[in-house]
């Protein structure tokens, strides 16, 4: 049995609950499906709240070839098998779910069918799409905001569930409390409606009697719902880092894979993992943050589905590395010294004078050009008198930082006690 939330997906669009001011009467975008002269367009709003339904009901009622493509698990590949399919057709309305996902290349496929009418383009997305489109595919598009449904609008959703769905009617339902269903459902149409289902399909009684602790119970123990800023969120990515710098590269392959099927922007798992290679492994292996950020540079110009494969590559090889939080310890250590001690004096012999006023009051004077010594270097003091021989970089127990550990005792000898 299908969803509910698909059962009950309206198919008109006086059967659409909220977006009066886009579908309502005599609104504009009514006007154009009623005369069958839709315009290319992008449907901007949350998750839930009809972006899909009204490109089903434009697709419903005009009667033309309908194509659907999701920018998570479609490239310029299947971009272009939709046009050459048009082309034979005269005209089609090519549907793109989550087309922010699309990068410029994957946009920019578009543009020629917009434009000579051999396609029109509808495109969802939950991104502001004035940074997420593309500014040209945007000039030839015409923007539509959907609103985020209210307490009335959901709890037309859960009557019109119970009024029309034949499952629901066989059973006797009371709503003695909607709070939580509204809550967890963050207005979104989609989430409310199936976690509607799965309440009423886990309560074992006759008559069901809805209340908000029921709800929470069964919430807690069945609904495993990504939400891109809820704690969901924090909780996958969370997991996701203490994998790789666990050194686990299945566990990091999984929860990688639950935020790409989840929705979760490619740009900030990239960015995550370029802070990983730095904070994770540092010199360790310096090729770590060679690598994430080549990985976030080229998920930036690919984009979904090809950049799972380059996370791929880029997670695995993070979490095989060898460790060493070095680099982040030894920031840390400064910054606490520096929030102790605040603006202590350079010392004269280091200071920049660019002037002869300030090498005349010493700045400079007696600085030991490293380059003009054997090995290219010579011991002299570089902190502030106050703060001298103080350590702050301790090389990680790894081979690589081992060689750096080393290399600076053999220059510095006891004064760092390295």
């Amino acid at each position: 049995m299908q969803p509910l939330a698909e059962r009950l997906r309206p198919v008109t669009l006086d059967e659409l609950v909220g977006q009066e001011h886009l579908t309502g009467k005599d609104s504009i975008l009514r006007k154009a499906i009623t005369q069958g002269m839709i315009p290319s367009m992008i449907l901007w709003g949350p998750p839930g709240v009809g972006k899909t339904t009204i490109a089903n009901i434009i697709a419903h009622t005009l009667q033309v070839p309908f194509y659907t493509l999701s920018a998570i698990s479609a490239g310029v590949k299947e971009v272009r098998e939709v046009i050459e399919m048009a082309k034979k057709q005269r005209h089609a309305v090519l549907f793109i779910d989550e087309i922010h996902r699309f990068n410029k290349a994957q946009q920019d496929a578009l543009l020629g069918a917009v434009e000579k009418g051999i396609i029109t383009l509808i495109g969802a997305t939950t991104e502001n799409p004035s940074f997420e489109v593309n500014a040209a595919v945007l000039s030839r598009s015409q923007v539509y905001v959907l609103k985020p449904l209210g307490q009335e609008q959901l709890m037309t959703l859960l009557q019109q569930a119970m009024e029309r769905d034949e499952w629901l009617r066989s059973k006797h339902i009371e709503l003695k409390e909607t709070s939580a269903l509204f809550n967890i459902s963050g207005g979104d149409a989609r989430k409310l409606l199936n976690l509607f289902e799965l309440v009423v399909t886990t309560l074992q009684e006759d008559p069901i009697v809805i209340t908000d602790r029921k709800v929470m119970d069964i919430a807690q123990q069945r609904v495993a719902i990504y939400d891109k800023s809820g704690e969901q969120h924090y909780d996958i990515i969370s997991a996701f880092i203490k994998s790789i710098r666990g050194s686990d590269p299945n566990a990091a392959l999984y929860y990688l894979a639950r935020m790409i099927d989840g929705g979760e922007d490619v740009k900030f798992i990239a960015r995550r993992l370029v802070i990983l290679a730095s904070e994770d492994i540092g010199n360790a292996n310096p090729n770590a943050l060679l690598l994430a950020t080549s990985c976030f540079q080229a998920v930036n110009l690919i984009g979904f589905p090809e950049s799972r494969i380059i996370l791929s590559q880029c997670v695995t090889y993070l979490a095989a590395s060898a460790k060493s939080n070095a680099a982040v310890a030894s920031i840390s250590a400064a910054q606490s010294v520096v929030a102790q001690t605040g603006d202590l004096p350079v010392p004269m012999h280091i200071r920049n004078a660019p002037t002869k006023m300030m090498k005349n009051m010493g700045y400079g004077e007696g600085y030991a050009y490293a380059h003009s010594y054997e090995n290219n270097f010579v011991v002299q003091e570089f902190l502030p008198d106050a703060i001298k021989g103080m350590k702050f970089y301790e090389p990680g127990n790894n081979p690589r930082e081992e060689e750096l550990r080393k290399y600076l005792k053999n220059l510095w000898k006891e004064k760092y006690n390295y």
